[in-house]
C-alpha cells in the first residue's frame, strides 16, 4: 500500500480522537431527541450547529455539508436523522421520551460530525472533498436519498460510502462486501372489493375477506413456485384489515405487504405474481382486486473497487474483516448508487461493552457511546477507499 494512503488515515484516525468527547455528548442530545421521517428540522439545525463549514439545506431537512477543495467531484458520506415510531425501553439517562433512534442514526450522526470536524483541519492533505450527507427519511417513503440524488447536481459526486451499525456482527469489526449487500423493498396495498350483505345471507353478497384470508395464503405459497430457487425473493404481509362487525360481509378488505428481491429479476418476478394472484382469487370469489405498488428503494450493490481498498485499510483503522454479510433489509442509499459507485459497511456490537444484544428498531436497542468512535474510524477508511478508487486519490 502507498504510504500516500495511510498518512492521511492516520491524521484522520488521529483528529477524530479529539473531536469524540463532543461527538457523545452530541449523541445524547440526539438521542433524547428523535424526529420522525420528514420531520427533521431541529435535528438538521443541532447537526448544522456542531460544524465548521457552511451547510446547504437538501431534500427538505437535509443537509450537505462540504470539506476540502470547493471544486471537483467529491466523495459523500452518508448518515441519517431520521428516528422510528417506537417508545424507548432502555434505562438510558438520555433515554428518549417519544420515538425513539433505534436503529443507529443517533450514533451514525455524531460520528460523521466528527469526521466532518477532523477532516476540516486536514482540508488542504485530503485526498478528494468530502461531502457529508446529513440525510432525511431514510426509515419511511418518500425515500429521503431518493429525494437528495434527484436534487444533487450531475456527476457531484464520485462516489458514496455509509456505515451502518448491526448487532448481529462482532464488535470492533466490519462487514464489508462486494456486490448486493441489501434487497430492493416495494410495499403493496392490496384491495378487495366485494358486496356487502347480512352475514345470515352471504348468498346475497361477495365477500371480500374470505377472497383476501386466500389471497395471503396463496402470496406465501406462490413466492416458493414462482423464483428461481437459487435465487431467493421476500414476500411479508404486515397488515390485514375488513370489516367492523362480526355479522356483516363488508364491502372491502385490504392488506399491506413488502416484497424484497436482491436481484431485478426477482423483483419484477414478486410484483407480476401480485397482480396476479390477487386478481385471480378476487375473481374466483365473485370480487375485484386491486394492486397498488409504491416502487422502493433498488438493491444496495457495493462497488469493488472500494471494497478491495477498505480491506486494505481496516486494521490502519483499528478494525478487523467480519464474515460475509448480506441481508433482505433494504437502504435507500442504494439511490445514490444510481449517480456513482457506492459501498456501505456494516460496523460490529455483539460483545461490545455493556451492550445488551437486539435487533435493530427493537425497543431496547442501545449502542454504547464506544460505538461512536468505531463508526467514525469506519466513515473515515470508507472515504479514503472510495477516493482512492474512484477521485484520484491515492491507491493501493
Amino acid at each position: 500500500m502507498q504510504p500516500s494512503t495511510e498518512a492521511p488515515l492516520a491524521r484522520l484516525l488521529d483528529a477524530i480522537e479529539r473531536e469524540l468527547p463532543s461527538a457523545v455528548e452530541l449523541r445524547h442530545r440526539l438521542h433524547a431527541s428523535p424526529e420522525l421521517a420528514h420531520r427533521e428540522q431541529a435535528t438538521a439545525q443541532a447537526i448544522e450547529r456542531e460544524l465548521p463549514v457552511a451547510c446547504e439545506v437538501i431534500a427538505g431537512t437535509g443537509r450537505l455539508a462540504r470539506v476540502g477543495s470547493p471544486h471537483g467531484q467529491a466523495v459523500g458520506v452518508r448518515a441519517e436523522l431520521d428516528g422510528l415510531p417506537i417508545s424507548e425501553r432502555t434505562d438510558a439517562p438520555f433515554r428518549a421520551p417519544t420515538n425513539m433512534h433505534a436503529c443507529g442514526h443517533d450514533v451514525h450522526m455524531a460520528a460523521l460530525v466528527a469526521l466532518v470536524r477532523a477532516a476540516h483541519g486536514l482540508a488542504d492533505e485530503l485526498p478528494a472533498p468530502l461531502v457529508a450527507i446529513f440525510q432525511p427519511s431514510e426509515e419511511a417513503y418518500p425515500s429521503g436519498a431518493a429525494q437528495i440524488a434527484a436534487e444533487l447536481e450531475p456527476q457531484a459526486l464520485a462516489a458514496g460510502v455509509a456505515a451502518h451499525i448491526h448487532p448481529e456482527l462482532p464488535w470492533g469489526a466490519m462487514a464489508l462486501d462486494p456486490g448486493a449487500v441489501n434487497a430492493a423493498s416495494d410495499a403493496v396495498e392490496i384491495t378487495i372489493e366485494g358486496e356487502p350483505s347480512h352475514g345470515a345471507y352471504p348468498h346475497q353478497g361477495r365477500d371480500p375477506v374470505l377472497a383476501i384470508a386466500q389471497v395471503v395464503v396463496a402470496l406465501h405459497a406462490q413466492v416458493s413456485r414462482r423464483l428461481d430457487p437459487l435465487h431467493a425473493g421476500l414476500l411479508n404481509i404486515g397488515t390485514l384489515e375488513g370489516g367492523a362487525a362480526e355479522n356483516v360481509i363488508p364491502q372491502q378488505a385490504r392488506a399491506r405487504a413488502a416484497l424484497r428481491a436482491q436481484r431485478p429479476q426477482e423483483r419484477l418476478a414478486l410484483r407480476a405474481m401480485v397482480q396476479e394472484v390477487v386478481e385471480g382469487i378476487a375473481a374466483a370469489h365473485g370480487c375485484k382486486g386491486e394492486v397498488r405498488l409504491t416502487e422502493g428503494e433498488p438493491p444496495l450493490e457495493n462497488d469493488p473497487r472500494i471494497v478491495q481498498l477498505g480491506h486494505q485499510l481496516m486494521q490502519a483503522a483499528g478494525l478487523t474483516r467480519a464474515r460475509e454479510w448480506r441481508s433482505y433489509g433494504s437502504d435507500d442509499f442504494a439511490f445514490l448508487g444510481e449517480l456513482a459507485p457506492i459501498a456501505i459497511g456494516f460496523v460490529g456490537l455483539d460483545g461490545a461493552p455493556g451492550f445488551l444484544p437486539r435487533p435493530l428498531h427493537h425497543p431496547e436497542l442501545l449502542p454504547p457511546d464506544e460505538a461512536v468512535a468505531l463508526v467514525a474510524r469506519a466513515q473515515a477508511l470508507l472515504y479514503l477507499a472510495a477516493a482512492g478508487a474512484h477521485a484520484g486519490g491515492a491507491s493501493a
